[in-house]
């Protein structure tokens, strides 16, 4: 059985595409900060993603161990089998880094909350002579949310710039669609149009056709037998005499 035939490779190509949109988005999650709701969404959608993604390679592989007992009945041999298990052994290291490194993440933000409720439980047993420590933590507070509000502004300026462009490209395709289908359209009239003069011109020489058969029909019957065998006559005396003109002289 050839690659594109084969159902393995359709499958393949699915699950190499969720892996690369897999590692996209956790190169995504890695530079969004700790403790933010978008980072929580892709942490869980990436677990979910390495779950489905780490399932279809086990359904993967147990059609190989299915192909596997009988080789010669799916048309491959053994070294074909071999590179169908290297590819799964990579795409499961691949989400299973992923996954890892997911996991390791949530530790670290579960751990990172914990800490700052931690801190935030001591500020509050602080005596009142650390007043002024406290006064210029809060003031790093602010700089670093000022700080990340200017960058979270600057990235949905970018996202919305960049949709922008998506629409515009988009409308650009919708109207070249239009375009294609008003050219279609004219086509088609202007075919319609041809069939239709062709349709009358058929009509009217089948018209004429019948005409000329009925006249014929009409003389052959006033004729009769001894006037076709009279005509039948001529012609082939006229035919004679043309060949004697135009071959014996």
């Amino acid at each position: 059985m050839t690659a594109p035939q084969d159902p393995f490779y359709t499958v393949k190509e699915e699950i190499q595409e969720s892996i690369d949109k897999l590692q996209s988005i956790f190169h995504q999650w890695e530079y969004i900060r700790l403790n933010k709701g978008e980072h929580i969404d892709l942490m869980k959608e990436l677990l979910v993603g390495c779950e489905s993604i780490e399932w279809q390679v086990d359904e993967l592989d147990k059609a190989i161990a299915v192909a596997a007992r009988d080789p010669t009945r799916y048309g491959i041999d053994e070294a074909e089998l071999e590179k169908r298990r290297s590819w799964t052994s990579i795409a499961r290291t691949q989400v299973g880094n992923v996954k890892k490194a997911v996991e390791a993440g949530k530790e670290k933000n579960s751990t990172g909350t914990g800490s700052l409720n931690g801190t935030r439980q001591e500020l509050l047993r602080l005596p009142d002579d650390h007043s002024s420590q406290k006064g210029r933590s809060n003031q790093y507070t602010v700089r670093d949310d000022d700080d990340f509000i200017s960058s979270e502004s600057e990235r949905q300026q970018l996202l919305i710039r960049q949709q922008d462009d998506e629409l515009d490209e988009l409308t650009a395709s919708v109207e070249r669609i239009g375009s294609v289908g008003l050219t279609i359209h004219e086509e088609l009239l202007g075919q319609e149009k041809i069939i239709g003069e062709l349709g009358l011109e058929m009509d009217s020489t089948s018209n004429r056709l019948d005409f000329v058969q009925k006249k014929v029909a009409m003389v052959m019957k006033k004729a009769g037998a001894k006037g076709q065998i009279m005509l039948v006559l001529f012609l082939v005396i006229l035919f004679v005499v043309l060949f004697v003109l135009v071959f014996l002289t």
